[in-house]
C-alpha cells in the first residue's frame, strides 16, 4: 500500500545552534571573572581613553590659553558675587592710637572678595604691634572685616639708657613714653633686665605702700638685686635673695624708730642679718663735731 504523500527518501535533521561559546569568547568570560580584569575594563579603559582624548585636544596651545582663560572667569564670577564681597573694616578693643596703627599694618582697598584676604596673614601683622596682646580676625556678616583686639595694659615705667617705656604685667616693653610725668600714676623701675623681674618689683612696691609718697623709683642694680630710691637721694639696699623680707625689717625699725626720717643715706640690707646704716655727708661731719667736742671737754 503507497501513502498518499510522497515521503523524503532522507529525513531532513532539524538544525540547532551549538550553546558553547567560542573560543574568544570563553576566554573574555574568563578574564570578566577576574577582578583586576574587570575593573580595568570598567574603570581604566574609560579613562585611559578620555586621557587620551584629553592630551589630544590641549595639544593645541590655542585651546589650552581658551580653557584656561575659560576657568579664570568662572572663578571670577563666582568670587565676586555680593555674597562674597568685604565693603569695610572694623576695629574694636583698640584705642584710637592703636586702631590707626592696625589700619596702617592692613592696608586693604575695599571692596574686595573674601578669597582674596588671607585671615592669618592680617592676625599675624596685627599681633606683632608691640601694644597688642592678643588679635582676632574675622569675616562678620554684611561684608565686614572685624578685627577684635585685647591691648596690653601697662602697670609700670622702665627706665633705660634708651629712653622709657611703659611694661605691661608680663615685663613687654610696648610704649615710649616722652617723660616720666606722661604716667605718673605708674611705679618707675630702671636697671637692665628690670622688667624681667617685674612681678618681683610689684611685691616690693606693695610692701613699701607707707613710703609711697616719697618713693622715686626701684633701680636694678648688676641685673641681680634691687634699690628702693627715696626723696632725699635715700636708699633702701636689698639683698639678691628674699628681698621682701629685707624690706619688711626696715619697714618695721621705719615703723618703730622714725628711721628714714633721720639724716640717712642708705639702708644696707644686703647682709640680711646685719643692718647698716649710712649716714648722710652733713651728719657724718656733725658727728665727728661732736665726738671732737666730747674729747676736748674729757681732756
Amino acid at each position: 500500500m503507497q501513502p498518499l504523500s510522497k515521503q523524503p527518501t532522507t529525513a531532513k535533521r532539524i538544525q540547532k545552534s551549538d550553546p558553547a561559546p567560542s573560543r574568544w569568547a570563553y576566554r573574555f568570560e574568563r578574564l570578566m571573572l577576574t577582578p583586576v580584569f574587570r575593573k580595568a575594563m570598567r574603570i581604566g579603559l574609560p579613562f585611559s581613553v578620555s586621557l587620551l582624548l584629553g592630551l589630544a585636544y590641549f595639544a593645541d596651545e590655542a585651546r589650552r590659553e581658551s580653557f584656561n582663560m575659560a576657568l579664570i572667569d568662572v572663578r571670577d564670577d563666582f568670587q565676586n558675587r555680593p555674597e562674597f564681597m568685604v565693603n569695610l573694616m572694623a576695629v574694636d578693643g583698640a584705642s584710637t592710637a592703636i586702631a590707626e596703627e592696625i589700619r596702617a599694618v592692613v592696608p586693604l582697598d575695599f571692596p574686595l572678595s573674601s578669597f582674596e584676604l588671607d585671615l592669618e596673614d592680617i592676625r599675624n601683622n596685627v599681633a606683632e604691634l608691640a601694644a597688642v596682646k592678643k588679635a582676632t580676625v574675622r569675616i562678620r556678616t554684611g561684608g565686614v572685616l572685624q578685627i577684635d583686639v585685647t591691648e596690653r595694659q601697662p602697670i609700670a615705667i622702665w627706665r633705660t639708657y634708651e629712653g622709657i617705656e611703659l611694661v605691661d604685667n608680663a615685663g613687654v616693653a610696648f610704649r615710649a613714653l616722652p617723660s616720666r610725668m606722661s604716667r605718673p600714676d605708674l611705679p618707675l623701675i630702671a636697671g637692665e633686665g628690670a622688667a624681667k623681674h617685674l612681678p618681683e618689683a610689684m611685691q616690693l612696691i606693695r610692701t613699701a605702700t607707707p613710703l609711697h609718697k616719697r618713693m622715686r623709683g626701684l633701680a636694678r642694680m648688676g641685673e641681680r638685686r634691687w634699690d628702693i630710691v627715696l626723696d632725699r637721694g635715700q636708699r633702701i639696699m636689698l639683698p639678691e635673695k628674699n628681698p621682701v623680707q629685707a624690706l619688711q625689717r626696715v619697714m618695721a625699725l621705719n615703723s618703730a624708730r622714725d628711721l628714714l626720717k633721720r639724716d640717712v643715706a642708705a639702708v644696707d640690707m644686703r647682709l640680711a642679718k646685719r643692718v647698716t646704716i649710712r649716714l648722710n655727708e652733713d651728719a657724718v661731719k656733725q658727728r665727728w663735731k661732736a665726738r671732737a667736742t666730747e674729747a676736748e671737754i674729757q681732756e
